[in-house]
């Protein structure tokens, strides 16, 4: 196992999982603190470097196109303090991240990872039900419902209608972009019946945010309605499927999954479907719900059906 702790965080790799805490240091950005432990699996990695530096190095974890909601919503729009795989690490620590960084190379390399794109995420993005306020609304997302609620700063044209609430299956995509110069950010969500051509000042399915410290927290709550929809790189077969039921840990110890023998799971098993089972272990695993010997466990017994 390799482990460094900075200021910044504790990054720990274990051989399968890059697992990354954020510190309790009052520089550490609030998305950082709010977004909280990621457990980045070895397969969503496209790389990891290390850059020395005079006073200080910078050790950045490159995820794979698509592997995470939240960048699939940020891209490279995160600012270096709340980007939460890039870790400031001191001096007297290159030797720690230098290691660090050989042993999730040396891992991707046994492994063979590849580093290009994903048609499915393979971080469950943040957790919920999940509460954000900045700029002029409050939104509130429980995975099947999107609430925004208005505050003081929002335009009356825009707030005389009160809250508004979007069902999951309305939104076809999501947009942020933070605050630049004079320019206002916005948080929108893109349904069919709202015109794009709105201002995110008067759109009652945005939100305008202004660029003070609490506007990146909007990136957690886009990226946690991303998480549910369909990924950008679906097959149209997986596009029109049926949405699968929702997680619990039975459904991961039936008669046909628990045993990989079973005839039922031998003749059901296709490549992609084992690799959605993979992503929803992750999240029963991130949320709790399955401890890390069951995770393991149950991850294994998947792993020889590949």
């Amino acid at each position: 196992m390799a482990e460094i702790i900075q200021k910044d965080g504790t990054w720990t790799f274990d051989g399968d999982t890059v697992r990354i805490v954020p510190g309790k240091d009052k520089g550490v950005s609030l998305l950082r603190k709010a977004l909280g432990e990621v457990a980045v699996p070895l397969g969503a990695l496209a790389g990891i470097s290390f850059e020395a530096g005079r006073r200080s190095g910078r050790l950045r974890l490159r995820l794979r196109e698509g592997a995470d909601p939240l960048l699939q919503i940020a891209g490279s729009r995160l600012g270096d303090s709340s980007d939460p795989y890039l870790l400031t690490v001191d001096k007297d620590r290159a030797g720690v991240a230098e290691y660090l960084v050989d042993e999730v190379r040396n891992a991707l390399l046994l492994d063979q990872v590849e580093p290009g794109p994903v048609d499915r995420y393979l971080l469950p993005g943040p957790a919920l039900p999940i509460t954000v306020s900045a700029g002029d609304a409050s939104v509130t997302f429980d995975g099947e419902r999107i609430r925004l609620e208005w505050n003081w700063k929002t335009e009356e044209s825009k707030s005389s209608g009160g809250p508004r609430t979007l069902a999951l299956s309305e939104v076809e995509a999501v947009e942020w972009l933070p605050s630049a110069g004079l320019e206002n950010g916005y948080l929108r969500f893109l349904t069919s019946r709202a015109p794009v051509s709105t201002p995110p000042k008067y759109d009652p399915h945005a939100v305008d945010l202004y660029g003070f410290r609490k506007d990146p927290l909007m990136a957690l709550a886009g990226a946690a309605v991303v998480a549910r929809l369909p990924h950008p790189r679906a097959t149209a077969a997986e596009l029109t499927a049926a949405p699968a039921p929702g997680l619990t840990k039975a459904a991961i110890t039936t008669p046909d999954t628990a045993d990989p023998t079973s005839p039922a799971a031998a003749s059901g098993d296709d490549h992609d479907a084992l690799l959605r089972r993979l992503r929803e272990l992750g999240e029963l695993h991130q949320a709790g719900i399955l401890t890390a010997e069951e995770f393991s466990t149950a991850k294994q017994a998947i792993l020889k059906r590949l």
